[in-house]
């Protein structure tokens, strides 16, 4: 007895197998048309019948396709298995005819379990002749669903490992599933489970990977080539050349001969079909984001990624999320507009080229929805290959000395959403936006006035060698950006021309941690350990309001849009609909909204925002001028924003938005942020204005909505006192007795005498706010032409 013999009948239970094994060959030899599963069960007793018959519920892995915003283009897909199952009816005839004349010609004969075949091989393989497996296309089918069903890794040796028992097994489930499934549902199952080699699972995949076809177009030479591989796909490999000679032969001398006896096509028709070449090579299949169809899109992918990735409804795990992405089939339809993201993408490429280590990073995020338009950089979408290295050198001193490289122009880093190692950027002014949010819902009116002076000495700390220290003191001492920028202003003029010491003050009035607050429930995350720590004092952060800490452009552009979408924060989503593999829509990744503000505070907010970037303010007056005044003539669209520069011009920004699609642009270096360049404003304006401007064409002209409140606009105004011809000193007291603050002015034309008060520049304003006194020269008035002043404002052309 062979050794091999002897280990299999020195156990009970491969004694019961062959036992049972040879019960089947008596039945079929005695009963040759009689019905498997009756005989098969008394001959073998009741240990046949003891074997589970149902198969368990399983799906074999797909792909996930992910589209972008019109449901059509393909941005990239994601697979463990590259395969996607299709319906018989699209799977050409020659394949269904292929695959049975290479594996199972009596397929239309059995009833799961060809009865001859299995004797055969039982004498075959136990008497020393050929090894012969006797598998139809059913059992065939039952081997690769157990395989995939499995829940451990001993399921999955029990259902390929090749003995006596697994055999018996895979009868009984293939009589069952004879039972429940017609041949063709069966053959269809089989066509989309079995592997073909190179990274193709399914008859789909293989279609494309070896001839670049969908299945129904495969012609008879291309489908008994792919019928020849399923037994053997490592071996009949034609992209190497004994798999290439072993598998043309198989198709050849085999399957194309088997197809002729079976009548499934002429003599004809074969011999023309050996002239067919074979491919050498087959057609690279893309996963994944670095496989993105265009790489300026690759930036979006990796967001969509990282989103799905923190999903708790794909699985409890990061495992299990991804696994469901990879395999679970799915349709994913994206937000990313095409138009606008090659528009964003063209502007960035003019301005800044990819090798430069200063990058351009844009987002853009439609209001009301928080669905994410755009995301792009000067950056390849790519790993920079370890082995032949093409990027620069670090920036960063201490990378520098080690040649470690940077992240340009090539890079896989999530520069404009942030996550990894990336907690964002300094972005200046643009931070002031929730100072007057939260002074806003405080009451404090739009037009509440503040005398801003060159210095403010603000109640903040900070340390005593910090340059923005007071003069021997540990006092916050903020300036302006120019010692000329000093005065009267209010929420207007004082956002329109981001004057530091105006807003000090206000974050000081309102609460430091109340505008942290605002900024928490406008989408604001706090990353790095410095911005953590600091965000649990928030009630002493008062450089907050200057945008001190990390911010990315895509939290930015969504708060923004939060003014715009009447006061509701949408979380950011980069999905429009994801559909199931079974054609179920499902709600994950639909906008999910609170109402972070008023409707009447995001309203007014917008107003004032209107004047940064030239646009006219509807309740007040902007006061002229503005940081990038050029923004609503290139746009050509009622348009709000801010503008942003950190010390030294390390970060510059602009935000600017409309009711339609909100664009946040930084300028940085990612790579080392304490650098010593000067970012360019012109460069990171024009970018984010023309990107805008392109998204924008074609679309209507939509005016902001005005609050329906007007004390939100003027407050409660009340009566300054009259201080006529009052001396200066006087004027100032009854002022401030009246609750007001005194604030000295010009000196203007009046009858008054020389040097006493000729008057206030203004009849009514808030309580506690600012009053100028104007100085009389002790001149006659002279006339002048009559100028309305809005509520609560400053004379037109003061400050």
């Amino acid at each position: 007895m062979r050794r091999r013999d002897h280990n299999i009948f020195t156990n009970a239970t491969s004694l019961l197998v062959c036992g049972l094994l040879a019960g089947v060959v008596v039945a079929a030899a005695a009963f040759p048309a009689a019905a498997m599963s009756g005989l098969a069960a008394k001959a073998g007793g009741t240990s046949f019948a003891s074997l589970p018959s149902e198969l368990k519920d399983f799906s074999s892995p797909q792909i996930t396709r992910v589209y972008a915003s019109d449901g059509k283009t393909l941005l990239s897909q994601f697979y463990d298995e590259f395969r996607s199952d299709v319906p018989l009816k699209d799977i050409s005839k020659n394949m269904q005819n292929a695959i049975i004349a290479a594996e199972d010609r009596k397929f239309y004969e059995h009833n799961g379990v060809d009865l001859k075949g299995v004797a055969r091989a039982f004498v075959s393989n136990n008497q020393g002749g050929s090894q012969q497996g006797a598998s139809t296309l059913t059992m065939q089918y039952v081997r690769m669903s157990l395989a995939y069903s499995a829940t451990n890794p001993q399921e999955v040796i029990d259902a390929t490992k090749d003995t006596p028992k697994r055999k018996i097994t895979e009868m009984k489930y293939a009589l069952q599933i004879e039972k429940q499934l017609t041949k063709e549902q069966i053959l269809e199952r089989y066509l989309n489970i079995a592997p073909f080699g190179n990274q193709a699972y399914g008859i789909y995949a293989a279609s494309q990977v070896y001839f670049n076809k969908k299945p129904k177009d495969l012609d008879a030479a291309e489908a008994a080539m792919l019928a020849g591989m399923v037994k053997a796909p490592t071996s009949f490999n034609p992209t190497i050349k004994t798999g290439h000679e072993q598998i043309q032969a198989r198709r050849d001398n085999y399957i194309l001969p088997g197809m002729v006896a079976m009548g499934a096509i002429t003599q004809a028709d074969a011999d023309k079909a050996k002239t067919e070449k074979i491919p050498t090579k087959v057609k690279s299949v893309g996963n994944g984001c670095v496989s993105v169809a265009k790489n300026s899109w690759g930036f979006f992918c990796d967001y969509f990624y990282r989103w799905w990735m923190s999903q708790e409804a794909f699985g409890a795990t990061t495992y299990d999320r991804e696994r469901r992405l990879k395999s679970g089939g799915y349709k994913v339809v994206t937000t990313i507009d095409l138009k606008g993201q090659a528009s964003a993408r063209a502007e960035i490429s003019e301005r800044q080229p990819d090798s430069s280590k200063n990058a351009l990073l844009l987002a853009g995020v439609e209001p009301g929805t928080g669905k994410v338009r755009i995301l792009a950089t000067n950056r390849k979408y790519a790993l920079d290959d370890p082995d032949h290295p093409t990027n620069e050198i670090s920036p960063d001193p201490k990378k520098k000395a080690k040649k470690i490289r940077g992240s340009f122009p090539k890079t896989t880093n999530p520069l404009i959403t942030g996550g990894g190692d990336i907690s964002g950027y300094q972005a200046g002014s643009v931070f002031k936006m929730f100072t007057m949010v939260a002074a806003l819902e405080k009451g404090i009116p739009l037009s509440y006035p503040i005398n801003a002076p060159a210095v403010f000495h603000s109640k903040y700390k900070t340390s005593p060698s910090d340059s923005s220290a007071c003069p021997n003191s540990s006092d916050w001492c903020p300036r302006n950006a120019s010692a000329k920028e000093a005065g009267v202003f209010n929420m207007w003029t004082g956002f329109g021309k981001s004057v530091n010491t105006f807003f000090v003050p206000l974050e000081q009035k309102v609460g430091a941690d109340n505008v942290v607050a605002v900024a928490k429930r406008f989408g604001i995350q706090f990353r790095s350990e410095t911005d953590i720590l600091q965000a649990k004092n928030a009630a002493g952060w008062g450089a907050f309001t200057l945008g001190v800490m990390d911010s990315t452009p895509l939290e930015m552009a969504n708060a923004y849009a939060t003014l715009a979408g009447d006061g509701k924060y949408c979380e950011a989503t980069p999905v429009e609909q994801i559909t199931t593999n079974d054609g179920e829509k499902i709600d994950v990744g639909k906008p999910h909204c609170i109402q972070a503000t008023t409707k009447d505070v995001a309203r007014a907010a917008i107003d004032a925002a209107r004047c940064p970037v030239g646009d006219s303010a509807q309740l007040g007056s902007c006061g002229g001028g503005g940081t990038a005044p050029d923004t609503h003539g290139i746009v050509d669209h009622p348009v709000f924003g801010k503008t942003g520069t950190t010390d030294n011009s390390k970060t510059a920004s602009l935000i600017i938005g409309t009711t339609s699609l909100v664009v946040a642009g930084y300028m940085a270096v990612p790579d080392w942020q304490n650098h010593t360049d000067q970012m360019s404003h012109p460069i990171i304006n024009k970018t984010v204005q023309y990107t805008l401007r392109d998204y924008m064409k074609g679309k209507p002209s939509v005016q902001f909505k005005t609050p329906g409140n007007d004390k939100i606009t003027t407050g409660d105004l009340r009566s300054i006192p009259d201080v006529t011809c009052d001396s200066i000193g006087s004027a100032k007291d009854k002022i401030s007795g009246a609750g007001f603050d005194p604030v000295v002015g010009e000196t203007v034309d009046s009858d008054c005498p020389a040097g006493t008060a000729a008057g206030t520049s203004e009849e009514r304003t808030i309580k506690g706010g600012a009053v100028t006194i104007e100085v009389s020269n002790g001149k006659q008035n002279q006339p002048q032409n009559p100028q309305v002043p809005q509520p609560g404002n400053t004379k037109p052309g003061r400050r």
